[in-house]
């Protein structure tokens, strides 16, 4: 039996130009769509790589409107899609629109056959290999490590490692936005050993663990007898961080008044001390992160939007770990080698249903939240092997994203039962095909079909 054609979205509402595409594409299944609508429901049922998309859609077919909300659509359902733009409509405004907003590929009018044949081959080709990717590394397993330090196998994580990369050569001010737990202290101090500031001084302090009334002293120092209690002179952070890195944690707490001496710093590269009357040049670069929305605490008037522009001059996003598929389990082995050897050593490895479990949880508090889960279950296992009751995981969240169709959730709950048979069986093919109740070709077929492993 000949293979299956692979399937091409074609979202056009010229029926003149629909048909020469369907002509020119003989070796895809065309799958044609004129809106909105019929566009989503197709990409639902025939789940295309490539999707060839027409901005001008109705009911705004002289416009863009409709065609970037199409774009929009295809990247929340299926965001490995490969959408090639086509558009008449502003095309150098309309390309870095479409680009930016996840597209691949963009193409002006009037369409060349020819020459949009290549770039939907050739998103096949890159589809197709960066499946094989996916594939091979959750086959893998094995821990890989960016900016000397952090484990990942999540291409979320390593494109926020290659810009930590690219900026920190630079001088810039570095804004880290993320979750509680997502690492970024550690994303801080990388910035900081990429740097040409890697020999001096890595300093950390949290602004929402230190009272604001000792904040002040804490980063500008204070000298003798400033006020009560100040029985010497005493450099603050920013001093103490001179030719190196000061990382301001939860910098969205610091107090208004201590924001407005802040940016005089980072305006003037000079501090002075409380109760000082000179002013001390200070070389440090400032790190800082948060996981408060600034933009809206400076519409309430509670941060400077000043500050914010000082010491965002490049902002690098941090994923959750729910969003870096595969690396909750490379986490949990590299936690679990550092905890046994520090307190356990008789713990070798997961049993596969605690493996299982780490896949299936949606780790609410991020790494933090594993590596204290692991490093409670290192300590509490009885035998070699951790287990899933160890690790003391509750119920699936149900407030889970909507899977793209019937058929993807169907093969998500396939895997998930799949897994757990498995686990429960350690591993045994017979075992686990009579617990499920098939055959063992069959067990077979799914585990070749669903890429897991016994």
């Amino acid at each position: 039996m000949a293979d299956k054609k692979p399937a091409l979205l074609v979202v056009e509402d010229d029926e003149g130009l629909q048909a020469q595409l369907k002509w020119a594409y003989d070796d895809f299944e065309v799958v044609q769509a004129m809106d909105r609508e019929s566009a989503i429901a197709a990409l639902r049922s025939c789940e295309p790589a490539v999707v060839t998309l027409d901005l001008g859609l109705p009911p705004d077919p002289d416009g863009t409107s409709e065609g970037f909300a199409v774009l929009d659509a295809i990247m929340e359902l299926k965001p490995d899609t490969k959408v090639i733009v086509a558009s008449g409509h502003g095309a150098r405004e309309s390309a870095l629109q479409a680009i930016e907003r996840g597209a691949y590929d963009f193409y002006q009018k009037p369409v060349d056959i020819e020459a949009l044949g290549l770039i939907v081959r050739r998103a096949f080709n890159l589809h197709q290999i960066e499946q094989e990717n996916r594939r091979l590394r959750s086959q893998a397993g094995d821990d890989q490590t960016v900016l000397g330090r952090m484990i990942t196998a999540a291409p979320e994580m390593v494109k926020v490692a290659r810009t930590i990369e690219r900026v920190a050569r630079t001088n810039v001010s570095v804004m880290l936005l993320g979750a509680s737990g997502t690492g970024k202290e550690l994303l801080a101090q990388a910035v900081h050993d990429a740097s040409d500031r890697k020999n001096g001084p890595f300093i950390a302090i949290n602004c929402a663990a230190i009272p604001e009334n000792l904040l002040e002293s804490e980063l500008f120092g204070h000298e003798k007898g400033a006020f009560t209690g100040a029985v010497k002179t005493t450099e603050g952070k920013i001093e103490c961080a001179h030719g190196g890195t000061l990382f301001l944690d939860e910098v969205g707490d610091i107090p208004l008044p201590l924001q407005v001496k802040l940016l005089r710093f980072l305006q003037e590269r000079k501090i002075e001390r409380i109760g000082g009357r000179r002013e001390i040049e200070v070389n440090t670069r400032i790190v800082c992160a948060t996981h408060q929305d600034l933009e809206a605490m400076i519409g309430d008037g509670r941060f400077r939007e000043d500050l914010y522009y000082r010491l965002a001059e490049v902002v690098v996003r941090i994923p959750t770990l729910a969003e870096r598929p595969g690396d909750p389990a490379l986490l949990a082995k590299a936690f679990l080698k550092r905890f046994s050897a520090e307190m356990n050593p008789a713990v070798t490895g997961f049993a596969p249903d605690a493996l299982a479990a780490i896949d299936e949880w949606h780790w609410p508090g991020n790494v933090r939240e594993l590596e204290n889960r692991v490093k409670r279950a290192v300590i509490m296992a009885e035998g070699k092997l951790v287990g899933a009751e160890d690790l003391d995981l509750g119920a699936e969240d149900e407030g889970q994203a909507m899977a793209l169709n019937l058929k993807s959730a169907r093969e998500e709950s396939d895997r998930r039962v799949i897994r757990r048979a498995l686990a429960r069986s350690e591993g045994n093919i017979s075992s686990t095909a009579k617990m499920l109740g098939i055959s063992r070709p069959t067990l077979y077929d799914l585990l070749k079909q669903y890429e897991l492993q016994a």
